[in-house]
Protein backbone atom coordinates (compact mmCIF):
# COMPACT_ATOMS: atom_id res chain seq x y z
CA UNK A 1 0.00 0.00 0.00
CA UNK A 2 1.24 3.39 -1.11
CA UNK A 3 2.35 5.94 1.85
CA UNK A 4 1.36 9.46 2.40
CA UNK A 5 3.70 12.27 3.70
CA UNK A 6 3.24 15.69 4.93
CA UNK A 7 5.71 17.85 2.61
CA UNK A 8 3.96 21.41 3.51
CA UNK A 9 2.33 23.21 6.24
CA UNK A 10 0.33 26.62 5.47
CA UNK A 11 -1.86 28.35 7.86
CA UNK A 12 -3.78 31.58 8.78
CA UNK A 13 -4.85 31.71 12.29
CA UNK A 14 -6.19 34.47 15.00
CA UNK A 15 -2.52 33.80 16.87
CA UNK A 16 -0.50 34.33 13.61
CA UNK A 17 -0.93 34.11 10.02
CA UNK A 18 1.85 31.84 9.52
CA UNK A 19 3.16 28.65 10.31
CA UNK A 20 5.89 29.68 12.52
CA UNK A 21 3.45 32.58 14.74
CA UNK A 22 1.10 29.81 14.82
CA UNK A 23 3.26 27.61 16.59
CA UNK A 24 5.14 30.17 18.54
CA UNK A 25 1.67 31.55 19.93
CA UNK A 26 0.65 28.00 20.97
CA UNK A 27 3.64 27.42 22.62
CA UNK A 28 3.44 30.46 24.51
CA UNK A 29 -0.35 29.80 25.52
CA UNK A 30 -1.23 33.06 23.71
CA UNK A 31 -4.92 33.74 23.53
CA UNK A 32 -6.75 34.86 20.23
CA UNK A 33 -9.81 36.35 21.53
CA UNK A 34 -10.72 39.56 21.63
CA UNK A 35 -13.76 42.29 21.04
CA UNK A 36 -15.26 41.95 17.55
CA UNK A 37 -14.41 44.39 15.28
CA UNK A 38 -16.17 43.06 11.76
CA UNK A 39 -19.95 44.47 13.39
CA UNK A 40 -21.46 46.07 15.65
CA UNK A 41 -22.29 43.82 18.48
CA UNK A 42 -24.26 45.99 20.61
CA UNK A 43 -27.32 43.78 20.27
CA UNK A 44 -25.46 40.42 20.76
CA UNK A 45 -25.50 38.45 23.69
CA UNK A 46 -22.02 37.07 22.50
CA UNK A 47 -19.41 40.42 21.94
CA UNK A 48 -15.84 38.29 21.11
CA UNK A 49 -14.42 35.99 18.87
CA UNK A 50 -11.15 35.33 17.42
CA UNK A 51 -10.42 37.22 14.63
CA UNK A 52 -7.86 37.10 12.15
CA UNK A 53 -5.37 40.11 12.80
CA UNK A 54 -3.74 41.81 10.50
CA UNK A 55 -4.41 40.11 7.43
CA UNK A 56 -3.60 41.64 4.00
CA UNK A 57 -5.04 40.06 0.88
CA UNK A 58 -3.03 42.01 -1.47
CA UNK A 59 -0.37 40.19 -0.46
CA UNK A 60 -1.70 36.91 -1.84
CA UNK A 61 -4.40 38.38 -4.46
CA UNK A 62 -4.99 41.30 -6.61
CA UNK A 63 -7.45 44.24 -6.10
CA UNK A 64 -9.67 43.09 -8.40
CA UNK A 65 -9.48 39.39 -7.44
CA UNK A 66 -10.53 40.38 -3.44
CA UNK A 67 -13.59 41.59 -4.79
CA UNK A 68 -14.55 38.49 -6.54
CA UNK A 69 -13.72 36.31 -3.76
CA UNK A 70 -15.24 35.74 -0.17
CA UNK A 71 -12.79 36.04 2.63
CA UNK A 72 -12.86 32.38 3.37
CA UNK A 73 -11.26 32.21 -0.15
CA UNK A 74 -8.96 34.93 0.50
CA UNK A 75 -7.09 32.32 3.78
CA UNK A 76 -7.49 29.42 1.77
CA UNK A 77 -5.26 30.78 -1.36
CA UNK A 78 -2.88 32.61 1.61
CA UNK A 79 -2.35 29.45 3.16
CA UNK A 80 -1.81 27.32 0.04
CA UNK A 81 0.93 30.48 -0.74
CA UNK A 82 2.52 29.14 1.86
CA UNK A 83 2.17 25.86 1.68
CA UNK A 84 3.22 25.27 -1.74
CA UNK A 85 6.52 27.86 -0.64
CA UNK A 86 7.15 25.77 1.93
CA UNK A 87 6.99 22.51 -0.14
CA UNK A 88 9.44 23.73 -2.53
CA UNK A 89 7.12 21.50 -4.98
CA UNK A 90 8.50 22.45 -8.96
CA UNK A 91 5.09 22.44 -10.74
CA UNK A 92 6.78 22.83 -14.01
CA UNK A 93 8.52 19.50 -13.45
CA UNK A 94 5.58 17.93 -11.93
CA UNK A 95 2.71 15.72 -13.81
CA UNK A 96 0.12 18.36 -13.03
CA UNK A 97 -2.83 15.78 -13.79
CA UNK A 98 -2.30 14.14 -10.38
CA UNK A 99 -1.91 17.42 -8.21
CA UNK A 100 -5.56 17.65 -6.56
CA UNK A 101 -7.03 20.08 -3.99
CA UNK A 102 -9.63 19.16 -1.14
CA UNK A 103 -10.44 22.36 0.28
CA UNK A 104 -12.93 21.95 3.16
CA UNK A 105 -15.19 24.47 4.80
CA UNK A 106 -18.03 23.99 7.19
CA UNK A 107 -20.44 27.49 5.95
CA UNK A 108 -18.35 28.70 2.86
CA UNK A 109 -19.12 32.32 1.85
CA UNK A 110 -21.34 33.57 4.73
CA UNK A 111 -20.24 36.82 4.72
CA UNK A 112 -20.95 37.17 1.24
CA UNK A 113 -24.28 35.75 1.41
CA UNK A 114 -25.50 37.98 4.57
CA UNK A 115 -24.09 41.50 2.76
CA UNK A 116 -26.29 40.35 -0.49
CA UNK A 117 -29.25 39.34 1.47
CA UNK A 118 -28.81 42.55 3.47
CA UNK A 119 -28.40 44.99 0.64
CA UNK A 120 -31.14 43.20 -1.07
CA UNK A 121 -33.64 44.21 1.60
CA UNK A 122 -32.45 47.57 1.77
CA UNK A 123 -33.20 48.31 -1.72
CA UNK A 124 -36.86 47.49 -0.94
CA UNK A 125 -36.67 44.00 -2.74
CA UNK A 126 -34.60 45.36 -6.10
CA UNK A 127 -33.03 42.06 -7.18
CA UNK A 128 -29.74 44.18 -7.77
CA UNK A 129 -26.66 41.45 -6.61
CA UNK A 130 -23.35 41.38 -7.33
CA UNK A 131 -22.37 39.30 -10.20
CA UNK A 132 -20.35 37.60 -8.57
CA UNK A 133 -22.76 36.57 -5.45
CA UNK A 134 -22.84 33.41 -6.12
CA UNK A 135 -19.07 32.34 -7.09
CA UNK A 136 -17.90 33.91 -4.15
CA UNK A 137 -20.54 31.94 -1.86
CA UNK A 138 -20.33 28.39 -3.12
CA UNK A 139 -19.01 26.27 -0.68
CA UNK A 140 -17.00 24.47 -3.39
CA UNK A 141 -14.80 27.18 -4.80
CA UNK A 142 -12.01 27.84 -2.88
CA UNK A 143 -10.78 24.04 -4.03
CA UNK A 144 -11.62 25.72 -7.32
CA UNK A 145 -9.53 28.89 -6.85
CA UNK A 146 -6.66 26.87 -5.91
CA UNK A 147 -6.79 24.89 -8.84
CA UNK A 148 -7.21 27.87 -10.76
CA UNK A 149 -4.48 29.56 -9.62
CA UNK A 150 -1.70 26.88 -9.98
CA UNK A 151 -3.08 25.12 -13.03
CA UNK A 152 -3.74 21.59 -10.78
CA UNK A 153 -5.57 19.58 -13.33
CA UNK A 154 -5.72 16.49 -10.10
CA UNK A 155 -8.86 15.58 -8.61
CA UNK A 156 -10.71 19.38 -7.00
CA UNK A 157 -13.70 19.62 -4.65
CA UNK A 158 -15.07 20.75 -1.02
CA UNK A 159 -16.16 18.09 1.95
CA UNK A 160 -18.62 19.60 4.50
CA UNK A 161 -18.92 17.95 7.52
CA UNK A 162 -19.29 20.74 9.83
CA UNK A 163 -16.35 20.48 12.08
CA UNK A 164 -15.41 17.47 11.15
CA UNK A 165 -14.92 18.84 7.52
CA UNK A 166 -11.05 19.44 6.87
CA UNK A 167 -10.24 16.28 8.72
CA UNK A 168 -12.42 14.25 6.42
CA UNK A 169 -10.47 16.47 3.66
CA UNK A 170 -7.33 14.79 4.98
CA UNK A 171 -9.11 11.46 4.98
CA UNK A 172 -9.72 11.46 1.64
CA UNK A 173 -6.63 12.89 0.55
CA UNK A 174 -5.07 9.76 2.16
CA UNK A 175 -7.31 7.29 0.70
CA UNK A 176 -6.37 8.92 -3.08
CA UNK A 177 -2.70 8.91 -2.54
CA UNK A 178 -3.36 4.97 -1.35
CA UNK A 179 -5.05 4.15 -4.41
CA UNK A 180 -2.59 5.80 -6.83
CA UNK A 181 -5.34 8.58 -7.93
CA UNK A 182 -3.08 11.47 -7.16
CA UNK A 183 0.54 11.99 -6.11
CA UNK A 184 0.25 14.91 -4.26
CA UNK A 185 -3.39 16.58 -2.77
CA UNK A 186 -3.17 20.21 -1.06
CA UNK A 187 -5.77 19.45 1.60
CA UNK A 188 -7.19 21.59 4.39
CA UNK A 189 -9.83 23.69 5.46
CA UNK A 190 -11.02 27.48 5.51
CA UNK A 191 -14.00 29.15 7.11
CA UNK A 192 -14.55 32.97 7.48
CA UNK A 193 -17.82 32.89 9.96
CA UNK A 194 -17.50 36.30 12.11
CA UNK A 195 -20.53 37.65 11.09
CA UNK A 196 -23.71 38.98 12.57
CA UNK A 197 -26.08 35.70 11.26
CA UNK A 198 -23.33 33.56 12.39
CA UNK A 199 -22.40 34.70 16.08
CA UNK A 200 -26.44 35.40 16.69
CA UNK A 201 -27.43 31.92 15.32
CA UNK A 202 -24.99 30.35 17.81
CA UNK A 203 -26.06 32.90 20.10
CA UNK A 204 -29.65 31.35 20.04
CA UNK A 205 -28.23 27.78 20.33
CA UNK A 206 -26.88 28.52 23.58
CA UNK A 207 -23.36 27.51 21.85
CA UNK A 208 -21.09 30.39 22.01
CA UNK A 209 -19.31 31.43 25.85
CA UNK A 210 -20.63 34.81 26.93
CA UNK A 211 -18.17 35.64 28.99
CA UNK A 212 -17.76 39.27 27.30
CA UNK A 213 -15.36 40.43 30.23
CA UNK A 214 -12.86 38.59 30.01
CA UNK A 215 -12.81 37.05 26.73
CA UNK A 216 -9.13 36.01 26.40
CA UNK A 217 -9.69 33.70 28.95
CA UNK A 218 -13.33 32.11 27.91
CA UNK A 219 -12.35 29.30 26.02
CA UNK A 220 -11.62 26.89 28.80
CA UNK A 221 -11.89 23.60 28.00
CA UNK A 222 -12.13 20.86 30.42
CA UNK A 223 -12.43 23.66 33.14
CA UNK A 224 -15.92 23.33 35.51
CA UNK A 225 -16.94 26.97 34.71
CA UNK A 226 -16.66 26.12 31.00
CA UNK A 227 -20.01 28.11 28.88
CA UNK A 228 -19.51 27.86 25.51
CA UNK A 229 -17.23 27.94 22.48
CA UNK A 230 -15.35 30.78 21.09
CA UNK A 231 -16.18 31.66 17.35
CA UNK A 232 -12.90 31.07 15.28
CA UNK A 233 -11.70 32.06 11.87
CA UNK A 234 -8.72 31.43 9.39
CA UNK A 235 -7.25 28.27 7.47
CA UNK A 236 -5.14 25.18 7.36
CA UNK A 237 -3.72 23.57 4.10
CA UNK A 238 -1.28 20.70 4.07
CA UNK A 239 0.65 19.00 0.83
CA UNK A 240 -0.33 15.51 1.54
CA UNK A 241 2.21 13.52 -1.02
CA UNK A 242 2.90 9.66 -2.01
CA UNK A 243 6.22 8.45 0.20
CA UNK A 244 8.33 8.07 -3.22
CA UNK A 245 7.12 10.83 -5.16
CA UNK A 246 8.47 12.75 -2.22
CA UNK A 247 11.68 11.46 -2.02
CA UNK A 248 11.96 11.36 -5.87
CA UNK A 249 12.10 15.29 -5.47
CA UNK A 250 14.43 15.65 -2.45
CA UNK A 251 11.22 16.92 -0.44
CA UNK A 252 11.58 17.81 3.27
CA UNK A 253 9.43 14.98 5.00
CA UNK A 254 7.16 16.39 8.40
CA UNK A 255 5.57 13.34 9.38
CA UNK A 256 3.46 10.56 8.12
CA UNK A 257 0.08 10.55 7.70
CA UNK A 258 -0.69 7.32 9.37
CA UNK A 259 -4.49 6.30 8.83
CA UNK A 260 -7.22 7.39 9.72
CA UNK A 261 -11.40 6.99 10.97
CA UNK A 262 -14.31 8.49 10.36
CA UNK A 263 -18.25 7.41 11.98
CA UNK A 264 -21.07 9.36 13.19
CA UNK A 265 -23.28 9.42 16.31
CA UNK A 266 -26.19 9.14 14.50
CA UNK A 267 -27.72 10.63 17.80
CA UNK A 268 -28.88 14.51 17.12
CA UNK A 269 -28.19 17.15 14.86
CA UNK A 270 -26.25 19.65 17.28
CA UNK A 271 -25.63 17.86 20.93
CA UNK A 272 -22.68 14.50 20.63
CA UNK A 273 -23.78 10.89 21.76
CA UNK A 274 -23.43 11.55 25.88
CA UNK A 275 -20.82 8.31 25.56
CA UNK A 276 -19.56 9.30 22.65
CA UNK A 277 -19.79 6.40 20.44
CA UNK A 278 -18.84 7.79 17.14
CA UNK A 279 -15.92 9.48 18.89
CA UNK A 280 -15.15 5.92 20.32
CA UNK A 281 -15.37 4.10 16.86
CA UNK A 282 -13.43 7.41 14.53
CA UNK A 283 -10.43 6.57 17.14
CA UNK A 284 -10.59 2.99 17.42
CA UNK A 285 -11.17 3.16 12.98
CA UNK A 286 -8.44 5.54 13.09
CA UNK A 287 -5.83 3.35 14.81
CA UNK A 288 -6.78 0.51 13.20
CA UNK A 289 -6.25 1.86 9.70
CA UNK A 290 -3.04 3.24 11.04
CA UNK A 291 -1.86 -0.49 12.12
CA UNK A 292 -1.21 0.86 15.73
CA UNK A 293 -2.63 0.38 19.32
CA UNK A 294 -3.53 2.45 21.82
CA UNK A 295 -0.05 1.89 23.90
CA UNK A 296 1.49 3.70 20.61
CA UNK A 297 -0.18 6.61 20.72
CA UNK A 298 1.84 9.69 22.69
CA UNK A 299 -0.40 12.62 22.26
CA UNK A 300 -3.99 13.66 21.45
CA UNK A 301 -5.17 16.74 20.24
CA UNK A 302 -8.79 16.92 21.32
CA UNK A 303 -11.42 18.18 19.79
CA UNK A 304 -12.71 19.93 22.77
CA UNK A 305 -14.47 22.82 22.00
CA UNK A 306 -14.98 24.07 25.51
CA UNK A 307 -19.00 23.03 25.85
CA UNK A 308 -20.52 21.92 29.00
CA UNK A 309 -21.52 18.71 27.11
CA UNK A 310 -19.25 17.76 24.18
CA UNK A 311 -15.72 17.86 26.35
CA UNK A 312 -17.24 15.27 28.46
CA UNK A 313 -17.98 13.05 26.12
CA UNK A 314 -15.14 12.77 24.28
CA UNK A 315 -13.08 12.43 27.16
CA UNK A 316 -15.71 9.49 28.13
CA UNK A 317 -14.57 7.83 24.41
CA UNK A 318 -10.88 8.73 25.02
CA UNK A 319 -11.35 6.31 28.47
CA UNK A 320 -13.33 4.21 26.64
CA UNK A 321 -10.72 3.44 24.01
CA UNK A 322 -7.54 3.63 25.77
CA UNK A 323 -8.35 2.46 29.08
CA UNK A 324 -5.11 1.35 30.94
CA UNK A 325 -3.08 3.47 28.77
CA UNK A 326 -4.95 6.61 29.95
CA UNK A 327 -2.34 8.06 32.19
CA UNK A 328 0.51 7.60 29.53
CA UNK A 329 -1.02 9.65 26.97
CA UNK A 330 -1.04 13.32 26.67
CA UNK A 331 -4.23 15.54 25.57
CA UNK A 332 -4.19 19.07 25.03
CA UNK A 333 -6.98 21.88 23.53
CA UNK A 334 -5.60 24.05 21.09
CA UNK A 335 -9.12 25.64 20.99
CA UNK A 336 -7.88 27.18 24.04
CA UNK A 337 -6.23 29.71 22.25
CA UNK A 338 -7.42 29.52 18.56
CA UNK A 339 -11.33 29.25 19.40
CA UNK A 340 -13.15 26.64 16.99
CA UNK A 341 -12.68 27.34 13.07
CA UNK A 342 -15.34 25.13 12.67
CA UNK A 343 -14.52 23.55 9.11
CA UNK A 344 -11.32 24.85 8.99
CA UNK A 345 -10.53 23.09 12.75
CA UNK A 346 -8.88 20.13 11.68
CA UNK A 347 -6.19 21.58 9.52
CA UNK A 348 -4.91 23.85 11.90
CA UNK A 349 -4.85 21.17 14.59
CA UNK A 350 -3.41 19.04 12.49
CA UNK A 351 -0.90 21.48 11.79
CA UNK A 352 -0.13 21.88 15.39
CA UNK A 353 -0.11 17.71 15.69
CA UNK A 354 2.59 17.82 12.57
CA UNK A 355 4.90 20.36 14.83
CA UNK A 356 4.76 18.65 18.08
CA UNK A 357 5.82 15.41 16.58
CA UNK A 358 8.94 18.24 14.02
CA UNK A 359 9.75 19.59 17.66
CA UNK A 360 8.44 17.27 19.95
CA UNK A 361 6.66 19.94 22.56
CA UNK A 362 2.92 19.38 23.09
CA UNK A 363 1.12 22.96 23.01
CA UNK A 364 -0.63 23.43 26.46
CA UNK A 365 -4.66 23.95 26.78
CA UNK A 366 -4.45 27.40 29.00
CA UNK A 367 -7.00 28.95 31.17
CA UNK A 368 -7.95 25.22 32.68
CA UNK A 369 -8.17 26.28 35.75
CA UNK A 370 -10.02 23.23 37.93
CA UNK A 371 -10.77 20.46 35.50
CA UNK A 372 -14.79 19.31 35.80
CA UNK A 373 -15.18 16.97 38.50
CA UNK A 374 -16.84 15.02 36.00
CA UNK A 375 -14.09 14.19 34.16
CA UNK A 376 -11.49 11.50 35.12
CA UNK A 377 -9.05 12.66 37.46
CA UNK A 378 -6.15 10.53 35.48
CA UNK A 379 -6.17 12.56 32.27
CA UNK A 380 -3.34 14.92 31.79
CA UNK A 381 -4.49 17.77 29.92
CA UNK A 382 -1.23 19.61 29.59
CA UNK A 383 -2.85 22.68 31.98
CA UNK A 384 -1.33 26.09 30.95
CA UNK A 385 2.13 25.22 30.05
CA UNK A 386 3.82 23.55 27.17
CA UNK A 387 5.52 20.43 27.61
CA UNK A 388 8.86 18.76 26.22
CA UNK A 389 7.91 15.31 25.40
CA UNK A 390 9.22 13.22 22.46
CA UNK A 391 5.76 12.87 20.50
CA UNK A 392 6.14 9.94 18.07
CA UNK A 393 2.48 9.42 17.49
CA UNK A 394 -0.49 11.73 17.25
CA UNK A 395 -4.23 11.52 17.18
CA UNK A 396 -6.20 14.21 15.99
CA UNK A 397 -9.96 14.49 16.63
CA UNK A 398 -12.86 16.58 14.93
CA UNK A 399 -16.57 16.50 15.52
CA UNK A 400 -19.11 18.35 14.01
CA UNK A 401 -23.18 19.17 14.30
CA UNK A 402 -24.76 16.42 12.59
CA UNK A 403 -22.57 13.55 14.57
CA UNK A 404 -19.88 13.44 12.51
CA UNK A 405 -16.54 12.31 13.77
CA UNK A 406 -13.17 12.18 12.11
CA UNK A 407 -9.98 11.07 13.78
CA UNK A 408 -6.46 11.01 11.42
CA UNK A 409 -2.77 9.74 12.80
CA UNK A 410 0.33 11.42 12.21
CA UNK A 411 3.45 10.10 12.86
CA UNK A 412 7.00 10.24 12.77
CA UNK A 413 8.63 9.51 9.46
CA UNK A 414 11.02 6.08 9.55
CA UNK A 415 11.57 4.88 5.90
Amino acid sequence: MKRAVITGLGAVTPIGNNVSDFWESLIKGKSGASAITKFDTTNHKTKFACEVKDFDPLQYITKQEVRKMDLYTQYALAATDECMKDSGLNLETCDLNKVGVIMATGIGGMSTFEEEILNFGENKNVPRFSPFFITKMISNIAAGQISIRYGLHGISYSISSACASSNNAIANALDLIRLGRANIIIAGGSEATITQAAIGGFNSMKALSTLNDTPETASRPFDKTRDGFVAGEGAGVLMIEELEHALKRGAKIYCELAGYGAASDAYHVAATHPEGLGAVLAMEGAIADSRLTTDDITYINAHATSTPVGDISECKAIEKVFGKFLKKIQISATKSMTGHLLGAAGAIESIACIKSIEDNIIPPTINLNEIDPEINSQFDFTPLRARKKEVLVVLNNTFGFGGHTSTTVFRKYQL
